[in-house]
């Protein structure tokens, strides 16, 4: 059984969720899952990946991971509560090969929002984990742990890092659970201070660490169905967000519509209002400039907001990003696929997007071609045209 707790999962599921309990408890969505790996066959492991499913299915919170959750701050007592109830129900989930006969597999969540949010995470793991215990049932894990001694090295022994700190983001795309869990511990122990926390909130629970995360593309992305117009649905999510935590969790995503939008909608209020903002697409430093130079034009003084970059990270372009902002705001790095997925094989790179909410397409109109997953043509085009985003940016 590879999921073994409905927390092993990031934290930022659980702070949407609440909000969706909260202020959307009718919404239906549908989620697509992609693998953007060309030449990857996973339907030799459908049944296997099913019955994964059927597992994580029967997971009940337990009273100790309730107490868990229950002792943050920004948790409402009436969401745990729910979660006491809550179960997962493989009806929402469909797992097929694809008509395109191709090697690849249509994996389809469609349901109330509620019901379904919590299946991303788990579901990528346990796709992750079926292939790579399949087609590397022998791989010699000292690999990996070269690897990872290799970067903790790096970011430990190098003159002027001390203060230079990452988290683990990479739950969705590891190797394995236990491998997972070897990671993080290991960089626990090693790293000390140096490491920020983990998205993992089982892992954040077993070893004693801070959970990490705030909100993620879908939660912006269902605002387009959400929202009053769909001009105003990025600033009706940011303010749905901020009713809700009064403040806590105050990181904005900047990229559903790319950092032009972002930047417009991005007024001062909310400038002051969040603590910082999260880079997850495109160029990282001409965003970060960018973003700095937005805030002192709204007179906000850029040290005391936070920069979060998350896109595709390894440690040595984390190096660089630090020693360019360092001192000019603050810092936090999140580290996914690189720190639990190096072990030798190549990493499959498979997302599970949001497509429709209520009954409508929704998408993300990044600043990285070829991250949307939006199959309505039609619907794109009228989206690039009330966010004017030219057809050339994004994708």
């Amino acid at each position: 059984m590879i999921i073994r707790s409905l927390l092993d999962t990031d934290l930022y599921k659980f702070s949407m969720m609440q909000v969706v309990l909260h202020q959307y408890p009718g919404a239906e969505v549908e989620y697509r899952f992609k693998c953007r790996n060309p030449g990857v066959d996973l339907v030799p492991y459908i049944d296997e990946i099913r019955g994964e499913l059927e597992q994580l299915c029967t997971l009940r919170f337990t009273a100790d991971e309730l107490d868990y959750l229950r002792s943050w701050r920004y948790i409402k007592s009436d969401f745990v509560d729910f979660l006491g109830l809550f179960q997962l129900n493989a009806k929402y989930v469909e797992i097929t090969p694809s008509d395109r006969a191709n090697g690849e597999i249509e994996i389809r969540i469609r349901g109330p929002w509620l019901h379904t949010i919590l299946f991303e995470v788990p579901l990528l793991a346990i796709v992750n984990e079926v292939y790579f215990r399949n087609t590397q049932p022998q791989l010699d894990l000292s690999v990996g742990r070269e690897r990872l001694a290799a970067k903790i090295a790096l970011l430990r022994e190098t003159p002027g890092y001390a203060d230079c700190r990452i988290a683990d983001y990479g739950t969705r795309r590891r190797f394995s659970r236990a491998w997972h869990e070897e990671v993080v511990t290991t960089l626990r122990d090693q790293l000390g201070p140096q490491l920020a926390g983990t998205s993992n909130v089982a892992l954040a629970k077993q070893l004693g660490l801070t959970p990490l995360g705030t909100l993620a593309h879908e939660y912006l992305q269902a605002h387009q169905a959400l929202g009053p117009r769909l001009r105003d649905s990025q600033v009706a999510a940011l303010e749905a967000w901020a009713r809700e935590y009064r403040g806590d969790l105050g990181i904005a995503l900047s990229d559903v519509y790319g950092l032009n939008a972002f930047l417009r909608d991005f007024d001062m209020y909310f400038c002051k209002l969040f603590d910082g903002t999260r880079h997850d697409s495109g160029d990282p430093f001409a965003w970060g400039e960018r973003v700095l130079a937005h805030y002192r034009a709204n007179r906000v003084d850029p040290r005391s907001k936070i920069l979060v970059f998350s896109d595709g990270l390894d440690i040595p372009q984390v190096m660089k990003l630090y020693a360019h902002f360092q001192g000019r705001c603050q810092l936090a790095f999140g580290v996914g696929t690189n720190l639990t997925n190096d072990v030798g094989p190549m990493p499959l790179q498979i997302v599970i997007k949001m497509v429709r909410c209520n009954g409508q397409p929704v998408a993300k109109l990044s600043d990285s071609p070829g991250k949307n997953m939006c199959d309505d043509a039609a619907y794109v085009a009228y989206l690039r045209q009330v966010f004017e985003i030219p057809a050339e940016a994004g994708g």
